[in-house]
């Protein structure tokens, strides 16, 4: 299935009202770490696709969302279940570490 990007518009439906656990990665163009974290965030929604999903929030464009969930630096990954967010961790983090965070 891949990374679905996610806006403001459709974060509740995508993210907040998942049936199963969602990833999300706040993120920007012009960050470094976010770019070096891009493709192990691939290979992650490889080895979750159908019992997991990933997702990213480019902070530029949807500022509103990066305040709600308080992320002051990026990239910030949030775990959401039901709505709520059970795991956050902020920079660059291996994929065993992120698959970590999804179990």
């Amino acid at each position: 299935m891949g990374i679905t990007h996610v806006t403001q518009a459709d974060f509740a439906q995508t993210v907040l009202q998942a049936e199963q656990p969602v990833l999300v990665d706040f993120w920007a163009d012009w960050c470094g770490p976010c770019r070096m974290l891009a493709p192990i965030l691939e290979e992650v929604a490889d080895a979750v696709d159908g019992t997991a999903e990933v997702c990213k929030v480019n902070v530029d464009e949807n500022p509103q969302l990066a305040a709600e969930y308080q992320v002051m630096s990026i990239p910030t990954l949030l775990v959401f279940r039901d709505g709520k967010v059970t795991a956050q961790s902020v920079g660059v983090k291996s994929k065993q570490a992120i698959l970590d965070m999804l179990k």
